[in-house]
């Protein structure tokens, strides 16, 4: 009997001492989680229903003065999305116009960004002429979104002026009466 019992202690003590041997779990434990965020880069205008302009110039009434530009237009918003890539850690957004008019200066402004955005938002160039070649209006944009629509993002001011004004590139003496001359102006959001 007592064989019995010290063969049932020892085997009680050898199974106790297995489940405690064969335990794997610890106080901590840990997995992976990955996480992919895509490089961004995408730009528009808005209110994107309305964002054909029209400008022009007044005759005058009397003889001896200038055409006079119609008030500028402040309708429109610059709206972009960035997330920057490692090797250009910022973006700049250039505009240009496809036709010069003669004689006739396109200018435009870009306000400070305002709006619902966040991020590193891009810095304006203040008053461009607009040319054939693409130039900075913004730049400086990190990773960042403006807020989508108007009123958000950077405000944009689009003024006339017959040649021969300070920056101006077109002459007075260029001028020619036409009905009407569509441009097409372009922003590119791209790495610096």
């Amino acid at each position: 009997m007592k064989k019995l019992n010290l063969t049932i202690a020892a085997s009680l003590f050898a199974f106790a001492l297995s489940g405690n041997l064969s335990a794997q779990d610890l106080a901590t434990d840990n997995h992976t989680v990955t996480i992919s965020i895509p490089e961004v880069a995408l730009v528009d205008i808005e209110p994107a229903a309305t964002k054909n302009i029209t400008l022009g110039f007044t005759a005058p009434t009397e003889a001896g003065n200038p055409i006079l530009p119609s008030a500028a237009n402040t309708t429109l918003w610059l709206n972009y999305s960035s997330i920057k890539s490692v090797a250009d850690p910022t973006r700049n957004v250039s505009v240009k116009m496809n036709a010069i008019i003669p004689g006739v200066d396109l200018n435009v402004t870009a306000a400070a960004a305002t709006g619902a955005g966040a991020g590193t938002l891009g810095t304006s160039a203040g008053l461009l002429t607009l040319t054939g070649t693409d130039q900075t209006i913004i730049s400086g944009i990190g990773s960042a979104y403006t807020g989508n629509g108007a009123n958000n993002g950077h405000n944009l001011t689009y003024a006339l002026a017959a040649g021969s004004g300070p920056g101006g590139v077109a002459a007075y003496a260029d001028l020619q009466a036409t009905a009407t001359v569509a441009a097409t102006v372009t922003y590119t959001i791209s790495d610096n």
